[in-house]
């Protein structure tokens, strides 16, 4: 297969299903697991957005263009709480209006431990496969991206907002009452939530009570020691595959984020029996 990368694709099940876009074909991962896989990086970059080539990838998959122009690449993907749709800035309002202004989850997960964290309403459960959450629990709704981002910040006061990565990969966590946690830490918000409330109008935040999500990843073998594959280094990442989880490939060789090598070309080869 020769193609470009794009972050792999998943399905909740008993078990993750996985599937790696390479161009316009899709690889099903689950099967390789325990087989050699070999992945070049052919050393050419397309940007996700134009097509056109680029030395280097910006914004996840982007040229240079793209990524000053387009409002996926904007500084408020990053920090929803300093959106600015409602000044009439954004650099694409009808990317805005759908990807934006929409409902959107902020929830509790056990990644690298307790974590809370944002997703737009159609990206549930992918938003927390793609970090390698074993349990997730949506806590509240909120009207837009913005709101969840102050939420996030209020609760980020509390409780962790970012996954490590090194230990996520190191294997699954114990299980957390991720409801006894949400009981714990709403509490402490319910001054801001009144204060949004207030700010965006009834029904601007919206309290959950959701089950919690279990998420099993296909793995054989947890790392002990991370060591991490990077395609502008070594082009070439291959060994036997040990296992799937967030949006890295397990090698007995190390692991690689397919994420951060969007829009990278590559070829894959595969040993199957």
């Amino acid at each position: 297969m020769l193609g470009t990368l794009s972050k792999m694709k998943s399905q909740l099940g008993d078990v993750v299903e996985y599937q790696l876009p390479v161009g316009d074909e899709l690889l099903p991962l689950n099967p390789l697991i325990g087989k050699h896989l070999k992945l070049t990086h052919t050393g050419n970059i397309y940007c996700d957005a134009c097509g056109k080539k680029t030395k280097k990838s910006y914004s996840q998959g982007h040229c240079f263009p793209c990524m000053k122009k387009l409002a996926r690449c904007d500084m408020c993907i990053m920090k929803p709480e300093n959106c600015h749709y409602a000044k009439g800035t954004c650099r694409e309002p009808e990317w805005g209006e759908a990807n934006c202004m929409v409902p959107h989850y902020v929830y509790l997960s056990n990644t690298s431990g307790l974590k809370v964290g944002i997703t737009r309403h159609t990206q549930l459960p992918t938003r927390w496969i793609d970090q390698g959450a074993t349990q997730a629990l949506s806590i509240l709704k909120v009207k837009t991206r913005q709101i969840s981002g102050l939420a996030e910040i209020a609760l980020a006061e509390l409780v962790a907002d970012k996954t490590n990565w090194r230990a996520m990969l190191k294997g699954d966590n114990v299980d957390m009452p991720l409801q006894d946690e949400a009981q714990r830490l709403l509490p402490e918000i319910e001054q801001r939530i009144n204060e949004l409330l207030e700010l965006y109008g009834e029904g601007a935040v919206e309290k959950l009570e959701e089950d919690i999500v279990t998420i099993h990843y296909p793995v054989n073998v947890h790392p002990k020691k991370i060591t991490s594959h990077n395609f502008d280094k070594e082009p070439v990442v291959e060994g036997t595959l040990m296992g799937i989880k967030g949006q890295y490939l397990i090698f007995d060789t190390g692991v690689i984020n397919i994420r951060k090598f969007t829009s990278y070309e590559v070829t894959v080869e595969t040993a199957v029996d």
